[in-house]
């Protein structure tokens, strides 16, 4: 069975999660919608949730036309870049946009259906919420595989093309190479979308629900989800666009970039040697089991269900049973795929279940600091009792202790995976581990992104119930559900930055192979032959596609001894915290129009605040202060993510755009954990004081808890959530903007005053390589290069043409003869047919096994001296030199003398009267006698 057949799993596992999502969206759309009153409350918030992400389009689409624009300059003018890089971009933010819609679409929809299933029996509450989440999850690992599908498709058949059709032209691709580089791009598209989405979304909703609170029950006194309140419905609509939109489009980013991340690791992995033959299977391996991995999601999905009156352990229980299930069987399948695919690399195995148990491990330790069954919430919700201030210093120091288990889980799971795919002996294979362990994590994604999209839907249908009047039993069952909805979203959240991480550590070690492919663009439409080697030392040459990840190291100066990495890590963990900063002083300021607006509505409308009948809030506005708050606030931190990595790499180079990247990933990722779990942890301990405990709903504890949740909104669903994008999107900007980066960074940096290594070598080496002190080692062809080698490892081995630095010089191209292969200890004539010679005067600078001031013995004692690196002030006694560094006043005895530019003395073949054929010593040092003639000794013996 040919393993380009096992291709065919990721469309068709793609194909079958878009009609399973398809499917669970009609079921729902049959099933009771509830009362006229609740589908009246759910038809505002899905007018108010349309409205906003039409809105949020419109911006988004305006961006993506000016870097469409940007990209396009960057691949067709200034050609560093590939003409399909604009093309990627725009698919890649057009399929997570449409996620995001069909997801909002079913969530909006779902809610009052859920209420009526709720008020049949608890289990039937929970099958419509979750399947309706479960359509976003498998919409969103759906259409991304899909797309991912349709670019390998096309790329195969346009390098299949590219010589002949595309022959000599920009759009040709020649190997896998590049073909995984260019699918990467895409996922710029998608990070760009993700961050709009996240950050967006994120302000609309914490300004909504901020706005809510201080007013309705803080100043007001009045319940959550009170329709008397106006700002009820801007915060259900919030509910949808920040955690069904924002968090789709963040997963969805995460499940692209994984995959690409990794087969473009795989490709390069797997380029040469005796694993070549496997480089097909190794991209294709990421890519199958994200289509395996569909299959069983849809199984585990059918794994949950719950009793009658469940506590949330058991419901929780319930939701894990179904993620248990599809992990186990996606680790069975991966097991399978990769005995049959890498038969000689099973350590891969290990690195995909290092994923899967590692995301699962995050899962748990999300729920253990952020739910109202354990210890560390029931602690925050204890502080309660002292006031607002304790409340807010016990989330703060929650959230904190809740980064050690992730961050050691994900520390340790690198370092496993790495390992487990022999990482230690082969860096390039251990970061393929690394991407690996991240696509194991992310295949079960169908499953876990139902449960986080489950969430919101749970908590508009307990809105809904309240605001729609409905009685007790039904209050009790949705309010159950949406306890557990604040838990998995809370851990959906842990989910995802944890993924982030992974694949953001993979983006990071595809960033190196980009880099590749920039400098190997560049070369193609270079004239000069040394723009197809990179130097690792003035006196090191490498092939640009020989090169190691240490070599581009190396070539970069990527070390922490270079202050400018020093500098980009420091702006990496910088940009963290401005991030932050600036998303939290969005959602102040779009939560103060808020709170002015509740508080003129309760002014200046009658009887709204008594509740009498007839009278209504406008909730309309809300919802527009929330949309025009959040589309205004988003720009700038939008903004900050995705031009800071290109200044960055244009003015530190690669070694500060490293640096950067590794200071955003670790500082962002910590900082991502303790404001979500914090976040969460202030939210439950809410929920704690609610269920009736510490005195319950309306007491002094629970104002103080109400608290701790309005400063925990923005730190759980704003600036949280969004540094997973942070992390990710630098890594996909740095990888897009590689060709820019490579192409123009050393000249800034050189007018800066910087001397980048890069330009250091390459002029040193240059210099060494007109003086004949170093060669340029063997040249492949240059994939996508018209031009073939004509430099050689040995410029005597061969008549073969050298370019030289100095371009202008008329003696940059030198012919060197052609010397016979010569097999050791055989002695062979320097003619056919000839009679031995005397060679006294010839290829003596080739015996290097001898003093320089000794002739070699048996021959070739002479001619080409410059090579010989013999002291200059000693004459040479013929041939080529010209090329011998010696003082230009030295007499030549013969050869080429005319190439060297230092000499004004006369060429000459023969030796000066007065001295005799052989080599006269300087003054002062005993004269060498000729070798003497052997009969049959005429030949390489010297040597």
């Amino acid at each position: 069975m040919d393993t380009q057949l096992l291709f065919w799993l990721a469309p068709a596992g793609s194909l079958i999660a878009l009609i399973f999502a398809y499917y669970f969206f009609v079921t729902m759309m049959k099933s009771d919608p509830g009362s006229a009153k609740s589908q009246e409350i759910a038809g505002y918030v899905k007018e108010g949730a349309m409205s906003y992400l039409w809105s949020q389009y419109r911006v988004v689409g305006i961006f993506f036309v000016v870097a469409f624009a940007f990209f396009s300059f960057l691949a067709f003018v200034l050609k560093v870049q590939s003409p399909w890089t604009p093309l990627a971009f725009l698919t890649g933010g057009f399929f997570s946009g449409l996620s995001g819609y069909l997801g909002m679409i079913t969530a909006t929809n779902a809610s009052n259906r859920t209420c009526a299933a709720a008020a049949k029996s608890l289990n039937q509450g929970l099958q419509v919420a979750f399947r309706s989440g479960a359509v976003m999850g498998f919409v969103v690992v759906g259409l991304g595989l899909l797309d991912i599908s349709i670019w390998w498709k096309i790329l195969n058949y346009v390098m299949e093309l590219s010589d002949t059709t595309f022959k000599d032209s920009i759009f040709a691709v020649h190997d896998y190479m590049e073909i995984t580089t260019i699918m990467l791009t895409f996922g710029m598209g998608a990070s760009s979308q993700a961050l709009f989405a996240r950050v967006g979304g994120g302000i609309f909703t914490k300004a909504a629900d901020v706005g809510a609170d201080l007013v309705g029950k803080t100043e007001a006194g009045i319940p959550e989800d009170d329709p008397r309140n106006p700002a009820t419905i801007a915060d259900n609509v919030g509910d949808n666009v920040g955690d069904v939109a924002g968090m789709g489009a963040d997963l969805y980013e995460s499940y692209c970039g994984s995959i690409l991340a990794t087969a473009a690791l795989g490709a390069a992995a797997f380029s040469s040697g005796d694993m070549a033959q496997f480089q097909v299977n190794s991209i294709l391996l990421p890519m199958a089991i994200a289509g395996v991995g569909i299959f069983f999601s849809l199984i585990g999905i059918y794994f949950v269900s719950t009793d009658e009156d469940a506590s949330q352990k058991e419901l929780m229980g319930a939701l894990s049973r179904g993620i248990n299930v599809s992990s186990a069987l996606t680790a069975i399948g991966a097991a399978i795929l990769t005995f049959y695919m890498l038969p000689d690399n099973i350590g891969i195995l290990g690195s995909i279940i290092t994923g899967l148990v590692s995301g699962i491990i995050i899962g748990w330790a999300t729920e253990y600091y952020t739910s109202g069954d354990y210890p560390p919430t029931q602690e925050v919700a204890a502080q309660a009792t002292t006031g607002p201030a304790t409340v807010i210093i016990e989330g703060l120091a929650t959230g904190m202790m809740s980064t050690g288990i992730p961050v050691v889980t994900v520390g340790l799971g690198i370092i496993l995976a790495y390992g487990f795919a022999n990482g230690f002996n082969d860096p390039s294979m251990g970061l393929y581990g690394i991407g690996i362990a991240a696509v194991g994590m992310l295949s079960t994604l169908g499953i876990t992104l139902a449960t986080d999209a489950y969430g919101p839907i749970a908590d508009n249908a307990g809105g809904n119930a309240e605001m729609s009047e409905m009685g007790p039993e039904v209050r009790k069952r949705t309010d159950a559900l949406d306890s557990l909805g604040n838990t998995t979203a809370a851990t959906g959240k842990g989910f995802a930055i944890g993924s982030a991480a992974l694949t953001a550590m993979a983006l990071l070690g595809a960033y190196i192979e980009e880099l590749r492919i920039s400098l190997l663009r560049i070369a193609k439409f270079s004239d000069s032959q040394l723009d197809q080697y990179i130097f690792t030392g003035p006196d090191k040459a490498i092939p640009i596609a020989k090169a190691t990840m240490a070599d581009f190291m190396a070539y970069y100066n990527v070390t922490l001894m270079n202050p400018l990495v020093l500098v980009g890590v420091f702006l990496g963990a910088m940009l963290v915290f401005v991030f932050c900063a600036m998303t939290m002083k969005a959602v102040g300021r779009a939560a103060h129009s808020m709170v002015e607006e509740v508080r003129r509505q309760f002014k200046e409308i009658p009887g709204l605040l008594k509740g009498e009948k007839g009278v209504k809030a406008d909730y309309a506005s809300c919802v527009a202060i929330s949309t025009k708050g959040a589309q205004r606030e988003m720009i700038a931190p939008s903004l900050l993510a995705i031009i800071t990595p290109v200044v960055v790499g244009l003015v530190l180079g690669v070694g500060g755009m490293i640096g950067m990247l590794v200071g955003g990933l670790s500082c962002g990722f910590a900082v991502a954990i303790m404001m979500a779990n914090a976040g969460g942890a202030w939210d439950n301990a809410k929920k704690y004081v609610e269920a009736g405990n510490l005195g319950g709903k309306g007491s002094d504890n629970h104002k103080a808890t109400v608290v701790g949740d309005t400063v925990g909104d923005p730190f759980k669903d704003t600036s949280g959530p969004s540094l997973n994008i942070l992390i990710k999107l630098m890594s996909m900007v740095a990888v897009v903007v590689a060709g820019l980066t490579v192409s123009y960074a050393p000249t800034i940096q050189f007018y800066f005053g910087f001397n980048p290594s890069e330009i250091a070598f390459k002029e040193e080496f240059s210099k060494r390589l007109s003086a004949r002190e170093v060669t340029l080692p063997s040249l492949t062809e240059v994939p996508g290069s018209t031009k073939t080698s004509s430099i050689f490892e040995d410029p005597l081995m061969g008549t073969e043409d050298i370019i030289l630095p100095n371009e202008d010089d008329a003696a940059a191209s030198i012919q060197t003869p052609k010397v016979p292969e010569v097999i050791p200890g055989e002695v062979k004539p320097t003619q056919p047919d000839s009679k031995p010679a005397d060679t006294t005067g010839s290829f003596g600078g080739l015996d290097e096994a001898k003093p320089a001031d000794k002739p070699a013995d048996g021959g070739f004692s002479g001619g080409f001296d410059a090579i010989d690196e013999k002291p200059a002030d000693a004459p040479a006694a013929g041939g080529f030199d010209a090329i011998d560094e010696k003082p230009a006043d030295a007499p030549a005895a013969g050869g080429f003398d005319s190439l060297d530019k230092k000499s004004e003395a006369p060429a000459t073949t023969e030796a000066p009267a007065d001295k005799p054929a052989a080599t006269e010593a300087p003054a002062g040092e005993p004269k060498t006698e000729p070798a003497p003639k052997t009969e049959g000794s005429g030949g390489f013996e010297g040597m």
